[in-house]
């Protein structure tokens, strides 16, 4: 798979894809990642990308010119072009997967009050938003998807059910279990019986149920299955 950043400020992901499972897929070849400076397609001295809006208001607006640019450098046959935005479709682990199975990936960071309008008409496949917050650029957004979606690339997790089995990916689409691990008892809080006497359904039924008692709790708007009763 193969991943283009479009931002004004392409350092800004040199720690983050040089660090940890985003490293390791890179290194292993499963994704490559490209980062294009927007700037260098500004058409004058000063590598201005920006001007103000037609019909006033505060900010600064990106210039269609630029942006066209980084755009036509990277663009593929089967390029799926995503702009982060805070106007756009929810980002969630349904969507991380889709995106893990294509063979392109461009990301469009946002910068100032947004981009011209008519290159997002003519080039973008779809805006996507990582929740109701207006960040300082797209920067932290698209970081975001692409640490989310490498998890689905085949390869790049040591459990390939790791990354299906976790929040917000079960079937219901609620959150995970509590987790436990050793010691057995802790300043006087001892793990679960049912997770210390190897009955695997009980298991599953009370890692089932945890989860969603907790969904219900904290994400009621997740909308659970109706026919599910909270423990107390």
């Amino acid at each position: 798979m193969k991943i283009s950043i479009l931002s004004l400020f392409p350092d800004f992901f040199t720690s983050p894809l040089n660090t940890s499972i985003l490293k390791r897929a890179v290194e292993k070849g499963l994704v490559s990642i490209h980062q294009v400076d927007i700037r260098d397609f500004a058409d004058n001295k000063n590598r201005k990308v920006d001007d103000r809006p037609y019909g006033g208001g505060p900010g600064m607006v990106m210039m269609p010119e630029p942006v066209q640019g980084a755009i036509d450098y990277v663009r593929t046959h089967d390029a799926h072009i995503v702009y982060l935005t805070p106007q756009g479709k929810l980002f969630d682990a349904k969507m991380a997967e889709r995106f893990a199975k294509l063979d392109h990936l461009v990301l469009l960071c946002g910068h100032y009050e947004g981009i011209d309008q008519r290159v997002l008409d003519l080039n973008v496949t779809e805006e996507v938003s990582i929740g109701d917050v207006v960040l300082t650029s797209g920067c932290p957004a698209a970081l975001m998807v692409i640490d989310a979606l490498v998890r689905f690339i085949p390869g790049v997790l040591g459990d390939e059910l790791s990354a299906l089995e976790d929040s917000f990916h079960t079937n219901d689409g609620g959150f995970d279990c509590p987790q436990y691990t050793r010691p057995c008892e802790f300043r006087g809080v001892k793990v679960p019986e049912v997770l210390t006497q190897g009955d695997h359904k009980k298991i599953a039924e009370w890692r089932a149920k945890e989860g969603k008692a907790k969904t219900l709790r904290v994400r009621p708007d997740l909308n659970l299955r109706k026919n599910y009763e909270p423990t107390h």
